[in-house]
């Protein structure tokens, strides 16, 4: 029976990589961008706006831990552009609008998934959730409400990483379908429209990237776009290798050379993804509000299931430290994964 559903969770072969420890320099500009966000309370609602109102309770879940060390490695460990990134993000996401609830909900992009043009499938070797991308499925002509859709499925993708992993893998396949009515690659703007999204406010997501069936036109495309994409995203795009090098077979699609029998059926794939991400965001959420709610929790933690009982992360700094004590009695603190 054809597979019609993601998976929900990494394959027993899959292993999530030792995360990077700090120094102390790292450590010390780690401090800093934390206060400064601790202290933090309104921001320009949107872009180009002098009004501003309170960061909500949903920007504080997403100023974690490890979305401060995204960014510094992003700026090079440069507190003030480090900051200035992630302040940039947040009033960018206010003005894009990234709410599945409200402002980008998955009734206003499902017709543009209806060919299965962005799939979330699986986990890679180091259990990082896999998006497809296959421009060969294109439905519907360029617009604006194509980026929305590239946006929902990268927040998607996102809600499915596991604890410890707080990276994606881009599986793109350039081969041409029957299915698409629209199989021209993207416009030179779109392509930098969406590489700018990418690297501006998604640093340090992307995990790897396979590339495949690339055509000469293809080729063309990525030569013209490749000045635009920074050092730190080239060395992680992989041209022409077989995929199962990278995703265990039991979670990879057959027409790449695993396992999985996936047949793209909309109407039970989109509710089936939604729904899926909707209960992991909520399990977030809890795990949030009983840690205290607070800026700079880890995403290891945020991320637990809610059968998880295992204790908490240490907190990276000791007012952290009191936060989690007031909240939640008799915990002992572990050591910083980070």
């Amino acid at each position: 029976m054809p597979h019609v559903d993601p998976f929900t969770a990494p394959s027993r072969s899959s292993t999530i990589p030792k995360p990077r420890e700090l120094d102390e320099t790292q450590q010390s500009k780690y401090d800093e961008v934390l206060k400064h966000f601790q202290e933090l309370e309104e921001l320009p609602t949107k872009q180009h706006s002098d009004k501003k109102s309170p960061i909500t309770r949903h920007e504080k879940s997403w100023l974690t831990q490890e979305c401060f060390l995204r960014y510094l490695r992003a700026t090079k460990w440069k507190v003030h552009d480090c900051i200035k990134r992630i302040e940039g993000t947040l009033v960018w996401r206010r003005t894009f609008g990234v709410d599945p609830e409200t402002t980008l909900p998955p009734d206003l992009v499902g017709p543009e998934n209806e060919t299965g043009k962005e799939v979330v499938l699986g986990y890679d070797n180091d259990c990082r959730p896999c998006l497809y991308l296959k421009p060969g499925r294109q439905n519907t002509k360029a617009s604006h409400r194509q980026v929305q859709h590239l946006v929902f499925m990268l927040e998607r993708v996102i809600d499915f990483m596991p604890s410890g992993q707080d990276q994606l893998a881009l599986l793109i396949d350039f081969k041409p379908t029957k299915v698409g009515i629209n199989s021209k690659l993207p416009s030179i703007s779109t392509g930098r429209e969406v590489l700018s999204i990418l690297q501006d406010h998604y640093p340090e997501r992307l995990g790897k990237a396979l590339l495949t069936n690339i055509p000469w036109l293809g080729w063309t495309f990525l030569k013209v776009i490749h000045p635009f994409i920074d050092p730190l995203t080239r060395e992680k795009l992989v041209f022409q290798e077989p995929f199962p090098n990278y995703v265990p077979k039991e979670q990879l699609d057959k027409d790449f050379g695993g396992d999985v029998d996936f047949d793209y059926e909309h109407d039970k794939y989109w509710p089936a993804v939604c729904k899926i991400a909707e209960k992991k965001r909520q399990n977030y959420m809890r795990n949030f509000d009983a840690l205290g709610g607070t800026i700079g929790l880890s995403e290891v933690d945020l991320r637990k299931p809610a059968d998880d009982s295992s204790e908490p992360s240490e907190a990276v700094t000791p007012s952290e430290k009191d936060d989690l004590s007031q909240n939640i009695q008799n915990l002992d603190i572990k050591k910083d994964q980070e």
